[in-house]
């Protein structure tokens, strides 16, 4: 017997009721495919819809139902910032944020268990001094602990022509 895809969300649900546990609540919140990449695209400057559609190559109405799940959940915000036709984009609150180092850890366990070719499509740097980040977002050149305000997010080795802080304007990088 074959499973569809609808098959399978039924079987596995989208909560998590019967575990009492924080990470089920979290997996609640981000665990679906595609909510972490979402996540990671805002982090990275991605924040209309169009930009992130196209950045991920994902269907246009999983897109708008995982946006609107994560705006629900006080993950992302919704603002204006085009009136006629109105158009809006996605901001990280303040709960979003605090995914910064969830984010940071898996990047740094995949740049070393299943690194792009070339290497890692990001580097984050220290903005006071220009060193790397390590995945316990310490810098590596002066000690300081680097939160997400403090951190500057680079194209590195493995970051493809396509990718968005490549298509950023030059130098200038990305906000983590």
């Amino acid at each position: 017997m074959q499973l569809t895809s609808l098959d399978c969300a039924q079987m596995l649900g989208k909560d998590y009721d019967t575990q009492a546990c924080s990470i089920a609540g979290a997996l609640a919140v981000v665990g679906e495919r595609w909510s972490l990449l979402i996540i990671r695209d805002v982090f990275l400057g991605l924040r209309r819809f169009d930009e992130m559609q196209a950045n991920l190559g994902i269907a246009r109405n999983v897109l708008q139902a995982r946006l609107t799940r994560l705006v629900e959940e006080g993950v992302l915000e919704r603002r204006l910032y085009q009136e006629r036709p109105p158009r809006h984009e996605y901001r990280l609150t303040e709960k979003g944020l605090d995914l910064w180092p969830t984010v940071i850890a898996l990047m740094s366990w995949g740049d070393r268990h299943a690194p792009p070719p070339g290497g890692p499509a990001v580097l984050i740097r220290h903005r006071g001094c220009g060193g790397a980040v390590d995945d316990r977002r310490i810098c590596t050149s002066c000690g300081e602990r680097v939160s997400v305000r403090d951190a500057l997010a680079l194209p590195g080795p493995g970051a493809v022509p396509e990718h968005p802080l490549r298509r950023a304007s030059a130098g200038a990088g990305a906000s983590a």
